[in-house]
């Protein structure tokens, strides 16, 4: 078994806008849910380091010590480069031992994943309230070639789990491809957020997704991206949700969703958070 360091703090000079630049992954070197799209899987593909059958987990003693050089003020995001919930997690419980430490020295996590394990009761058991954040993604809404991960209406269901149980949750359409979607059925969601985030086209995604490059035709940061006008269009349709956010990586993009769109213009994730008095002072430093 190999391990690694599983924590991430993003530079800010190339992520300007992403308020949450802490990152932890529980497995790392690979994801059994292999999703074709997938960045990460992008980035160390070539450098044979993704292994998708056998990836890294991260050693518990590691992460404690993460979590003990974290301030209270912050939020740290789980689920980075791989998901803290495939399914290795059922047999390795990183993810359950790390969400208990960072329980025990309060500090506020984001989790990330496209698996209903989420919402197993096992995990709702230790889950704080005060302190957890669900983004579960949907990419199809019917099951596909381009991903290992559960069937989406598992994923959905696991959604509504957590509204119904009270808990800060969004569902993330990441990426949103049209084409996947049947927005009858994402916009019937019983969840009170959505976060959408458009796809990315490098040279390995398009090798990897056979899909329709059409409406692809803006470069930026070395990848084609949709247009503006394009992706306002498509947002519009997104109208079962109380609160609508679209995280961007084009920054003239970014500023026109922020300022036209976003649910909370300061914050394109949209978490409820929750701190100490003597806290909130500090985190928008």
């Amino acid at each position: 078994m190999i391990f690694y360091s599983p924590y991430k703090q993003l530079d800010r000079k190339v992520n300007t806008w992403c308020k949450y630049t802490k990152r932890l992954d529980t497995y790392g070197c690979g994801c059994q849910h292999d999703c074709n799209y997938c960045y990460a899987k992008s980035l160390l593909s070539f450098r044979g380091m993704w292994n998708a059958k056998e990836p890294a987990n991260a050693l518990i003693k590691d992460i404690r010590d993460v979590v003990y050089s974290l301030k209270r003020s912050d939020v740290i995001k789980l689920g980075f480069m791989t998901d803290c919930f495939q399914p290795l997690e059922r047999e390795k419980l990183i993810t359950y031992n790390t969400i208990k430490l960072l329980n025990n020295h309060k500090i506020n996590y984001l989790i990330v994943t496209k698996s209903d394990l989420v919402a197993d009761d096992r995990y709702l058991d230790i889950y704080d309230k005060s302190l957890a954040h669900f983004q579960i993604t949907v990419t199809s809404t019917s099951a596909n070639k381009y991903e290992k991960a559960p069937h989406p209406k598992r994923r959905i269901k696991a959604i509504e789990k957590l509204q119904y149980l009270g808990f800060d949750v969004s569902l993330r359409l990441s990426p949103f491809i049209p084409d996947n979607i049947d927005l009858k059925i994402i916009n019937k969601v019983k969840c009170s957020k959505v976060l959408i985030e458009f796809l990315k086209v490098n040279y390995n995604v398009k090798n990897w997704f056979n899909i329709n490059f059409d409406d692809y035709t803006l470069s930026y940061g070395g990848m084609k991206n949709m247009e503006l006008d394009r992706k306002i269009a498509l947002v519009n349709t997104i109208t079962g949700f109380e609160q609508v956010s679209v995280g961007e990586y084009v920054s003239d993009h970014y500023e026109y969703f922020r300022d036209n769109v976003n649910y909370n213009p300061e914050d394109c994730c949209n978490l409820d958070l929750t701190f100490y008095p003597e806290l909130q002072l500090n985190l928008f430093k």
